[in-house]
């Protein structure tokens, strides 16, 4: 006969599953960009599998599959192309032209002169050099764990979407709210990430197009590259694609070519840097409205925990967290009301 009774035996089982649950948390935290990947994902394609599978009547497992294919193309693609296009930048720039030995002879006297460290360049470059020899390996392990992040969230996402049923009525059972505000906390969690992925990733494309093509009308070599480049610096805070056109100016100053000069540092800050403003009103009006204060701390949130993919998954996990801060509030609110009408 066991000398707890019931409600002990419970209480005992209930702080084994929460110290048990917080040492798997703790084991799995580096795969915590998949799992949150894989969220992301389902909230997106959601829509487009329930209307194959269960509209159209089509395999499930086949659509499972052609959305894991089709967003793996969206997603590696992308990033591949910008590895590919810096990794040639660099690779095309020839040292032997760059005055090399004149720049650290300079910088070199200046430091020795004002700083009192005659030899600040050439230590400065043998650290970078040591550095780019420990890089190969680091290299090599974020392609490692790249890969297996990859593997990990479509093998969730392929589960989400092929038992999503069973999966939808287990986190109804589980939500630790009532069934109208899980619901409730899923519709605004669908618009949130729709604003915060969809709709920056539509800005970011059209800033970085109307960077290419404002820098090939003026004819600024590599207009492409730079164009890829405003995309990606597009997610980053205050910095975004419009700044790309500054250097780009005072390069066309340099050169002799003041109207151009003018005219891309114009249509740099106030076409490309607009466009912004106008594209996230039209976002706001059609999906979820996403404050730029929660933008601009997310992707300082994101950025030391996911790495780029912070950028996207920040803003999106601040949100959550301002949803779920929404739902407390509404339940304590609703818990206040009932204790008032039961104390009468």
């Amino acid at each position: 006969m066991s000398i707890f009774n019931y409600k002990q035996r419970n209480n005992i089982i209930l702080v084994s599953i929460i110290v048990l649950g917080c040492f798997l948390l703790y084991a799995i935290s580096s795969l915590f960009s998949a799992i949150l990947g894989a969220v992301v994902l389902y909230t997106i394609f959601r829509p487009l599998f329930v209307n194959l599978v269960e509209k159209r009547n089509w395999n499930k497992t086949l659509v499972a599959l052609l959305i894991i294919f089709s967003s793996l193309i969206v997603i590696v693609i992308p990033f591949l192309t910008l590895s590919i296009m810096v990794v040639g930048k660099i690779s095309n720039i020839n040292l032997k032209d760059l005055p090399i030995d004149q720049w650290i002879s300079k910088i070199d006297t200046f430091a020795g002169t004002n700083l009192n460290q005659p030899h600040f360049a050439e230590d400065t470059l043998q650290k970078l050099g040591n550095f780019a020899t420990g890089l190969f390996p680091s290299i090599l392990g974020n392609v490692a764990n790249t890969i297996i992040t990859l593997l990990v969230l479509y093998f969730i996402l392929y589960f989400m979407f092929t038992q999503m049923r069973e999966f939808e009525a287990g986190l109804l059972k589980y939500a630790p709210f009532r069934e109208q505000h899980a619901l409730k906390f899923a519709t605004a969690l669908r618009d949130s990430t729709y604003s915060n992925v969809l709709g920056q990733g539509i800005i970011a494309v059209t800033q970085g197009f109307l960077l290419a093509l404002g820098f090939y009308a003026l004819s600024i070599p590599d207009a492409v590259f730079w164009g890829v480049i405003g995309a990606f610096i597009s997610f980053l805070p205050v910095v975004g694609a419009p700044t790309l056109s500054i250097p780009a100016s005072i390069l066309l100053f340099a050169q002799g070519h003041n109207w151009q000069g003018v005219a891309i540092l114009v249509y740099g800050l106030l076409v490309i840097g607009n466009i912004d403003n106008v594209l996230r009103m039209i976002i706001n009006k059609r999906i979820a409205n996403t404050h730029p204060i929660i933008s601009v701390i997310g992707v300082f949130i994101g950025l030391p925990l996911f790495g780029i993919l912070g950028l996207v998954f920040g803003p999106v996990l601040l949100s959550y967290f301002m949803l779920l801060l929404e739902i407390y509030e509404t339940n304590r609110m609703a818990a206040d009301r009932l204790e008032r009408i039961n104390s009468v």
